[in-house]
């Protein structure tokens, strides 16, 4: 009998030094999404076609928050409202460019937001370029001052966006910094991937106490013919014509609800997309589709009843014009502490990479959600997650986020233009999405303990 319970005694110590298994968090219902989920879809389709583009502070951003809380209700989200807050609106008017004299011919441009306008008898004036931000700072003012500046850049598509950083000053401070040096107003290469003769259109900024000029976006072709025209070296005038409008403050808003968990006491996880759009397309991939995914994301994950958060789905406003949304939100619920946030704002291409920012302060969560999305495709990556811009609270708050990262190849073909229309949403690779984002938030809104960022 001693020899048998010293045999039984060795083989319980030995059973319990053998690793446990792994956590089982396959969540069925996300597999189900990955083959016939319509419910993404179904949002991008409607926002798309019955409202259309979405300017933000415009009526028909308003239309827009009227019909997806209406979907929001038909899909059984509770606590549905639209959250107002007011902001300084601009408007697009006329737009033309023309190169005039030796050359004259006409280039596809649209404004860039906040531009300026050249009143509505355009101006006309010889063109400098110069191939980056850096190179047109490092001239002297005087080979600026009175000229149309022209920046370029050699923006090449990327998995990971990340051409987009590289190339995007051009827009974001280019016209701005031209305008201090005494331009009297700037056209860009689009930013943007594609050869199609249809520019790109994004904000811009000013530097304080300069007045805004003129600032124009020309077609990739447009642009490609341009620096053909300066490489001639003889004089090249462009005649601008834009006349956009700032409208002072008007109301815009932040669509919320919400699928209560089992304990509405827990901090819940914010799922966040926004839902106004530049006004030349309607706005599909940027970005009807990513509310749509995290909303149908939100439906899969509780299929099967309440998780234990609540699920709280945010539509920012006026995102594309100032974060103006985001920003709004963070103050108004800076005080309420958000579990985890995650944005869906890159197209709606397959997810290929997951990344977190409590890798080191939770690394076996972070293991379990890597090892959870493997099957669809998705990799871990060793980047630290810094959020979607309309996820303002949770940067604010120090908290913990998740970037599910799309693939971008495709993006800044369409981005910000004209050709951002319903079309070009890809099905299948719409429900990947979805099937990734309903995994990842049905573990975490069943996770009882604290989901803390690293920074915290």
């Amino acid at each position: 009998m001693k020899t048998l319970m010293t045999a039984l005694g060795a083989l319980s110590l030995s059973l319990s030094a053998q690793p446990a298994a792994a956590q089982d968090d396959t969540l069925p219902a996300a597999d189900v999404a990955l083959e016939r989920d319509e419910l993404a879809l179904d949002f991008t389709r409607g926002i798309t076609t019955e409202v259309g583009a979405r300017m933000p502070g415009t009526p028909d951003e308003a239309r827009g928050r009227v019909w997806a809380m209406r979907w929001l209700r038909e899909n059984g989200f509770a606590n549905v409202a639209d959250e107002p807050f007011m902001m300084d609106t601009w408007v697009r008017g006329e737009e033309t460019a023309q190169i005039t004299g030796e050359f004259a011919q006409a280039m596809a441009v649209t404004a860039l937001g906040t531009s300026g306008s050249t009143g509505p008898e355009g101006i006309e004036a010889e063109v400098v370029g110069f191939s980056s931000v850096g190179e047109m700072m490092a001239a002297p003012d005087r080979a600026v001052a009175g000229k149309i500046v022209f920046l370029t850049h050699d923006m090449r598509p990327t998995q990971d966006g990340s051409g987009y950083g590289f190339a995007g000053p051009a827009r974001w401070v280019g016209p701005g910094f031209a305008a201090q040096k005494g331009a009297v107003a700037t056209v860009i290469r689009s930013i943007g991937t594609d050869n199609h003769r249809v520019p790109h259109t994004g904000g811009t900024g000013w530097p304080e106490g300069v007045t805004p000029t003129a600032a124009g976006a020309l077609s990739n072709p447009d642009a490609d013919n341009l620096e053909r025209l300066l490489a001639t070296g003889r004089p090249v005038t462009m005649k601008l014509v834009m006349t956009p409008r700032m409208l002072g403050r008007t109301q815009s808003g932040n669509v919320v609800g919400e699928i209560v968990g089992r304990d509405p006491s827990l901090p819940p996880v914010l799922v966040a997309c926004h839902l106004d759009s530049w006004d030349l397309g309607t706005g599909a991939i940027d970005d009807a589709a990513g509310c749509g995914i995290v909303a149908a994301a939100a439906k899969v994950a509780t299929e099967d009843g309440p998780a234990l958060r609540t699920i709280r789905v945010l539509f920012a406003g006026a995102e594309e014009t100032g974060l103006w949304g985001s920003k709004a939100y963070s103050e108004a619920h800076l005080d309420e502490p958000i579990a985890v946030g995650l944005e869906s704002d890159f197209g709606a291409d397959r997810i290929w990479r997951f990344e977190s920012n409590f890798a080191a302060s939770n690394p076996a969560l972070h293991k379990r959600l890597v090892a959870s999305v493997a099957r669809f495709g998705v990799a871990g990556g060793n980047a630290v997650a810094t959020g979607g811009a309309d996820i303002n609270i949770v940067r604010d708050q120090g908290g913990a986020i998740i970037d599910l990262q799309q693939d971008s190849t495709r993006y800044f073909d369409l981005h910000h233009t004209a050709d951002d229309t319903f079309d070009k949403i890809d099905p299948v690779q719409l429900r990947q999405n979805v099937a990734v984002w309903a995994q990842v938030i049905a573990i975490l809104a069943n996770e009882p303990g604290n989901i803390k960022g690293d920074a915290e």
